[in-house]
């Protein structure tokens, strides 16, 4: 489909469908979004080139992926995020622009985007605390948005992100009010913001009803199946097991029923597992009825208004920082019930 053709099904011109495309601001909200709707549905992308010579914008988005010893960023939850980035870009007539590059080398790679104006904007992922790239990227002037939040950062930022800690908090109190009080947390690695917030609404919802946290049902690394595995098998071969868990992907959580069904435990009826679903693509919760106990948050539609607010950021040349924050909806499944003595027997 050319730009005549989408003008002529949505009635309008093609200066508008053009200055809507490109974020002029005589273009009103509301035909803007009907217009890269129709876009995306049509799969029309504008020549880029010749948008960027008439914007004198590169008409493309930065991810930068260090290749880290610390923390593996590519994975199943990344990827989901960037096809939803991806669909944003595309409508509205930009390219990604990928970057791999060592831990010791991503700081540079900010600043050769910069310098050779391969990029209007980036995305940051995988937030830390008080997260050096935050000063970094106003030093440079490069326009931002992070997915996440960045405790003890003490410069303004634009974010999107998901209540992690409301969402932990809640998953908690609905273990508690099924009689649950050794509640295990398999959490994300707690070198990164998300997993500190959901640790600290585990922590919260324990304290408010008189339950103490117990450091020895606390684990934290990379949230892969057979860390889900190890952890739940460490903690049920305990004299006092935990009769429920939490994890903070759908991920491990197979890796915990894994090593229930290996100690002859039905989830559901002996040990309860309530986790967090990203909804991602290949990895289902099952279909009418979840399998999981979840709270529920799509990352891929989070890559998409991501990238929609950055977007919205470059058009405006705003400095004023915007943030918006995603709550997760509570799915019961067939993973939780009352608390059973039979998870409590070694």
């Amino acid at each position: 489909m050319n730009l005549k053709q989408l003008s002529e099904q949505l009635g309008l011109s093609q200066t508008t469908v053009s200055r809507a495309l490109n974020g002029y601001p005589e273009v009103n909200e509301e035909t803007r979004e009907r217009v890269i709707d129709a876009a995306r549905r049509n799969n029309y992308r504008p020549n880029t080139r010749a948008k960027s010579l008439a914007t004198g914008r590169a008409m493309a988005i930065g991810h930068v992926i260090p290749i880290s010893t610390k923390h593996e960023i590519v994975n199943p939850i990344f990827s989901d995020f960037i096809a939803g980035a991806g669909e944003t870009y595309s409508a509205a007539g930009y390219d990604m622009v990928l970057s791999v590059v060592s831990d010791e080398d991503e700081a540079d790679a900010y600043r050769q985007f910069k310098a050779r104006g391969t990029v209007d904007g980036v995305i940051l992922h995988g937030p830390r605390l008080n997260d050096p790239r935050i000063p970094l990227l106003h030093d440079i002037g490069l326009p931002f948005l992070i997915h996440g939040r960045s405790t003890g950062a003490t410069l303004p930022y634009s974010w999107l992100d998901v209540n992690n800690r409301r969402a932990f908090e809640r998953a908690t109190e609905f273990l508690l009010d099924l009689g649950h009080r050794r509640i295990a947390l398999v959490n994300g690695l707690e070198s990164m913001d998300f997993a500190i917030r959901r640790r600290t609404g585990y922590e919260n919802a324990l304290k408010s009803r008189g339950v103490a946290p117990d450091p020895a049902l606390m684990r934290s690394d990379e949230m892969t199946e057979y860390f889900g595995y190890r952890s739940a098998m460490e903690m049920l071969d305990r004299a006092d097991p935990p009769t429920a868990f939490l994890t903070a992907s759908l991920i491990s959580a197979f890796g915990v029923r894994r090593a229930l069904e290996d100690r002859g435990l039905k989830i559901g009826r002996d040990v309860s597992v309530v986790t967090h679903d990203d909804e991602l693509s290949y990895l289902r919760n099952g279909e009418d009825v979840p399998i999981f106990t979840a709270t529920r948050s799509s990352v891929r539609e989070a890559g998409r208004k991501t990238a929609e607010m950055l977007l919205d950021l470059i058009r405006s040349q705003s400095t004023v920082p915007v943030n918006r924050l995603l709550e997760a909806e509570l799915m019961v499944g067939l993973s939780t019930g009352p608390v059973s003595g039979a998870a409590r027997a070694p």
